[in-house]
This record gives structure tokens, C-alpha cells and sequence, in this order.
């Protein structure tokens, strides 16, 4: 079964369940300052899991893009990416565990869909602890299905427990469904997940939940379902191979193979080297290529796709590929991901220019970063033939070392490096980061407050200033939006003068005080394209989509108007009207990466 036949099997299974069909949303989040990524299904609708009416209804199926960077040193083994897609389907408050279980044993055993051997199924449920309680009725709905009870594992919160995406939001008990992937004929009696020949192929997320920054949980009043099924996972199990040799990666593998000189699976390291190499500029790729992609750069989202593209490139040397002297090897690699992404996310086609260029760029700093981080190498002390952790952390912080980058150099010079003290130097530096971000991100609008709500609204009004002022190539390539101000990054080459400042926050400042209405109406998106709406088109034609229309109401409270400010895709929330804005003001206005310059603001 190929990538694309199994996306539709599952859009099609669901959608004679009732549900309708919805798009991917971005890789990178709207206005969250939470996480940097969409890490799952869930996290674009994270507004609806909490009450606000989704376009679509209450039942929703999609493929989403997501990309997770946690678990980074696990990618090398056969299940693990940092960008992967998660198929899902949603209840908003609709129907619950029952169906959700049923639904799911269907489709994955049922001869008209995937036709799975339910004798090589296992699940696990949620045990129970101080937060909630055992999961009596999802353990007593695979019992009725006729799974074996010892098949059903009941594991606690680290294993069956899913979210929140975030420091606060929507979670719950989850039940996960297991694939053995060993020989059939040794298939055990009993579940154990500790066993690696159980591979986790769907997830089931029950929302009853609300987890606040404080860590505690209060019960949602809206029940909802969150499901996800792995397509990267399934495709390996449908086709009897590893996860790497499928449709999704085996093209990029080949080629590496053709560079390098290397054969897949001809030795455990040499094997882990091409999956971490394929797995890490596929992910640069749509990050870079997404509707809202960043560019490499030393902070942030920017920061992931360097990480990303430098291991990549040291795993490479490594493997016997001229990273040097031959740059085209990378942009060989790039096509190869095009090749098998493009018919089904357009917009890296659209993007494929920039995604060339970027990479391409970043490969030949690293090669001047190298340079001078061998300089630096040069100068280091070591005692006992040991260079310290603060050291190596050093190399790695101040001129983008990898850590087995220095180990393998420091090996080259007979030395060893301080493993312990490297890691605990990272980890206190993660964690300053952490606290750094909890105070500079205080609040975001995920949480709907009325201050970030206005700040949310005046961001439609900057974009429609911008596109006055600059022109209408200028689009949002990015926002981050908390209780106190907001950050808007947008497509623009030059640096904005301080009249064409004063402009546009005269502008904005007018539509304010004009007071002027904002109205939401749900419409198609070809209607929406048509009707001059801006944002990101990323949902198929026939979806129905929100519209915010920033204007002046004709008195009969519909979206007629005699002069239109702004009229923009948007999920919302938003104020009712502009005069409760108060005052905008932009504090600053700089670069954020090649091509793309960034205004922070604030209403006074």
C-alpha cells in the first residue's frame, strides 16, 4: 500500500463516519509561544478541544505535519523522526470512547480497510494516580472487542497520558494500539511494552481534562477525542520493512547510498548515520519550505533547522560523502524529498527556490564554522588527556560544534571528553532558556484573555497597514503574541524607514479610531480567495473557513461595507470592535532572517 492510498483509506474511513476532511495546518504555530513546532494533531485546534465552533463541525479527520525535536537522539532507530505525519480523527465534544476504540479496531482489522491480524494487536491503558482515576471504561470496551485481557497492559501516567502540547492546555488518558513486528509465529500471549517487537501504531486520546500552569487538573466541560495513527509507523507495518524502507524515505536513502558509497543496513552504524542524515533534511526541508518556513539562523525555530542541517552534514563526512569540496550533495538530497512530498504538500514546490538556497547557504557557513571551530580545538588545555565538559560545551554554543563532531576529533588526538559535564552544561542552559521564555512569553493566546485577544486583532490591522505601505507582497511569516505585546514577522527585504513606520502605525491607529467593527463569517475557501481574503491557503477547496472583516458595519450586522480595512483567514478570537484597542504603538521594527524583517508592538 503505498503513502498515498493510506492517507485516503483513513480520510475516507472517517469520513463515512461522519467527519469532514480538514488541511494541515502549519508546522509552525499560530501565535503560541508555548512550543515552536505543531507536535501533533491537536495543537492547531487546541481553540475548538476548549469550546470555540470549528467551520468543519464536530467531527474532523486530517494528515498533519508535525515535527518533534525531543527525543532527537533517539532518530537513528527504526521508529523514531523528528518530522512525521500524524493522521487523526476529532470528536469535539461529540461522541467519546466508544466509538473512538470501535473505530479504530475497525479500520485496522476489518477486511475492507487494512485487514491487520487482530492476533498481533496489544493495547495499554491509563492505570490511574492522584490526577485521575483508572480507565475502567476503555479497558471494558477492548474486553468487549475480544482482546485477550492479557493484551491489555494498564500503564501509568509516562506511558498513557497525552499532553498538554504546551505548559497548560487540553489533556487526558490515552489507550495505544500495538503492532508486533516480529515473526508472527512468536507473537506472545500476554503484552509487554517493554519489548521493542511492540511498536506503537495509533493513539487514542481521551480529553477530560485541563491542565493550568500551576500543573494542576480540572475536568473539561467539553469532552473530547484526539486520536492519532503514525503513517510513517503503519507504512512500515503494512509492507513488512522498517520505517526507513518505504516509499517516504527509501528515495533520499538510494541517494545517499550513490554519494556515499555506503549500503543501507550493511552495518548498525552505518545504517544509523543514512536514516539520521534522511530524517534531518527531510525535516529541514518542510521546515524550511513551510507556508510560514524560517530560515536557519541562531535562535528559535531558525535554531532547530541549523541543528538539524549540521548534524546532517557531520553524519555525511562521516559516511564518506564530500561534504567539502562538493556542495551540490545536500541539494541532491533536497530533490529527493521534493520527489516524493511535492504533489501532496504543494507548497514545497511552491517554496523549492528558497528551501535550495537556504541550505545550500547554511552547508557552506558550516564549512567556514568548522574552520574556525579547529582553531579554536587548537588552542583548548586538556589534563589526563580529558577536555571538560564546559569546554566541549563551549565548542558547541559559541561556534556550532555537535558534540560527536568534538568527539570524534578529540578521539582523532587520543583524548576523551567529559560526556557528564557536556550534558549538564546543555542542561542548565536549557533550563535558563526555559524560565527565560516562561517570563517572556507570560500568557499567549491559547488562553483567549482579553488583552491578547485585542493584540490578536491589532495584528490583522499591521498586516493591512503593511500591505498599504510596502505593497501586497508583504505576508505573515510568523507571529507571537502574549498579554503584553505582540511580535509579527513578515516578507519584506528592507528595512522600513522611520516615515513608512509612522505611516503604517498612523494608519492602524486611524482604523481605531474610527472605531470600526469586526465580523466573523464562515464561508468556502474559494469563496474567501475570491472575496480578496488574505493568510494562508493550506486548506483544500470546499473546506469551509473563517473570515474576519475589519470595516464599517451597513447597520444590519452583516459583512457589507462601505469601506473594508482588513479581511483576513483567521480561527480568531478577536474583538467586537476597534475602539477597544486603545492606542497602537510600534516599539521596533529589525531583521528576523533573510528576507523576512519583524515589528514588535504594543497597545497602549
Amino acid at each position: 500500500m503505498t503513502a498515498n492510498e493510506l492517507r485516503q483509506k483513513y480520510l475516507d474511513f472517517f469520513k463515512s463516519k461522519g467527519h469532514a476532511i480538514i488541511s494541515s495546518a502549519s508546522l509552525l504555530p499560530e501565535n503560541d509561544p508555548t512550543v515552536l513546532f505543531t507536535t501533533a494533531g491537536m495543537h492547531p485546534l487546541v481553540p475548538y478541544l476548549l469550546g470555540e465552533k470549528h467551520p468543519g463541525g464536530s467531527r474532523l479527520v486530517d494528515a498533519q505535519k508535525c515535527i518533534r525535536t525531543g527525543d532527537i537522539d533517539e532518530v537513528g532507530d527504526a521508529t523514531h523522526h523528528t518530522f512525521f505525519e500524524m493522521m487523526g480523527n476529532w470528536s469535539l465534544g461529540d461522541y467519546f470512547k466508544q466509538e473512538a476504540i470501535t473505530w479504530s479496531w475497525e479500520f485496522l482489522t476489518d477486511s475492507a480497510w487494512l485487514a491487520l491480524d487482530s492476533k498481533l494487536l496489544a493495547v495499554s491503558v491509563f492505570v490511574g494516580d492522584q490526577d485521575a482515576p483508572f480507565d475502567q471504561e476503555s479497558f471494558a470496551i477492548w474486553q468487549g472487542l475480544g482482546l485477550p485481557t492479557e493484551r491489555i497492559a494498564k500503564l501509568p501516567k509516562k506511558n498513557n497520558w497525552w499532553g498538554p502540547a504546551g505548559q497548560s492546555g487540553p489533556c487526558g488518558p490515552d489507550t495505544e494500539i500495538f503492532y508486533w513486528t516480529g515473526d508472527p509465529q512468536t507473537v506472545p500471549s500476554s503484552f509487554n511494552d517493554d519489548n521493542p517487537l511492540w511498536v506503537e501504531i495509533w493513539n487514542n486520546v481521551f480529553m477530560q481534562y485541563f491542565k493550568d500552569v500551576d500543573g494542576n487538573f480540572r475536568l473539561l466541560e467539553q469532552k473530547n477525542v484526539d486520536t492519532g495513527l503514525g503513517l510513517e509507523r503503519v507504512m512500515a507495518v503494512l509492507n513488512g520493512s522498517d520505517n526507513y524502507q518505504t516509499e517516504l524515505f527509501w528515495p533520499i536513502i538510494k541517494r545517499i547510498e550513490e554519494l556515499s558509497g555506503q549500503v543501507y543496513n550493511s552495518s548498525p552504524e552505518i545504517t544509523r548515520s543514512i536514516r539520521i542524515i534522511a530524517d534531518h533534511i527531510k525535516a529541514s526541508v518542510f521546515i524550511i519550505g513551510d507556508q510560514k518556513g524560517v530560515s536557519p539562523s541562531n535562535v528559535g525555530q531558525g535554531y532547530v533547522v541549523r541543528r538539524l542541517l549540521r548534524r546532517a552534514i557531520v553524519r555525511a563526512g562521516k559516511i564518506g560523502i564530500d561534504v567539502k569540496n562538493n556542495i551540490s550533495w545536500i541539494a541532491e538530497l533536497t530533490s529527493a524529498v521534493l520527489s516524493i512530498y511535492a504533489l501532496t504538500y504543494p507548497e514545497l514546490q511552491d517554496n523549492s527556490n528558497f528551501i535550495n538556497e537556504e541550505i545550500i547557504k547554511e552547508t557552506e557557513k558550516f564549512q567556514r564554522t568548522l574552520e574556525n571551530g579547529l582553531k579554536e580545538f587548537d588552542k583548548l588545555q586538556v589534563n589526563n588527556n580529558c577536555l571538560s565538559g564546559s569546554d566541549a560545551f563551549r565548542l558547541y554554543q559559541s561556534y556550532g560544534f555537535p558534540l560527536e563532531l568534538s568527539l570524534e576529533i578529540a578521539q582523532e588526538r587520543g583524548w576523551r571528553i567529559d560526556r557528564d559535564g557536556f550534558f549538564q552544561e546543555l542542561q542548565k542552559h536549557q533550563e535558563l532558556s526555559r524560565t527565560a521564555s516562561a517570563g517572556k512569553f507570560k500568557g499567549g493566546l491559547a488562553d483567549h484573555s482579553e488583552e491578547t485577544t485585542k493584540l490578536h486583532t491589532a495584528a490583522h490591522l499591521l498586516l493591512a497597514a503593511l500591505r498599504r505601505v510596502l505593497g501586497d507582497h508583504v505576508a505573515q511569516r510568523g507571529s507571537n503574541i502574549t498579554s503584553e505585546r505582540l511580535r509579527f514577522d513578515f516578507s519584506h527585504t528592507e528595512k522600513m524607514s522611520p516615515e513608512q513606520i509612522k505611516t503604517v502605525e498612523n494608519l492602524v491607529n486611524e482604523a481605531i479610531g474610527k472605531s470600526l467593527t469586526v465580523a466573523c463569517e464562515e464561508i468556502s475557501l474559494l469563496e474567501a480567495k475570491n472575496s480578496g481574503a488574505t493568510g494562508v491557503f493550506d486548506s483544500k477547496y470546499g473546506e469551509t473557513v473563517k473570515v474576519y472583516t475589519v470595516g464599517r458595519d451597513n447597520g444590519q450586522n452583516q459583512a457589507t461595507w462601505d469601506d473594508i480595512f482588513s479581511r483576513e483567514i483567521c480561527g480568531g478570537p478577536h474583538v467586537n470592535n476597534l475602539r477597544l484597542l486603545g492606542n497602537f504603538k510600534i516599539q521596533k521594527e529589525e531583521a528576523s532572517s533573510a528576507g523576512v524583517r519583524r515589528i514588535k508592538a504594543i497597545l497602549e
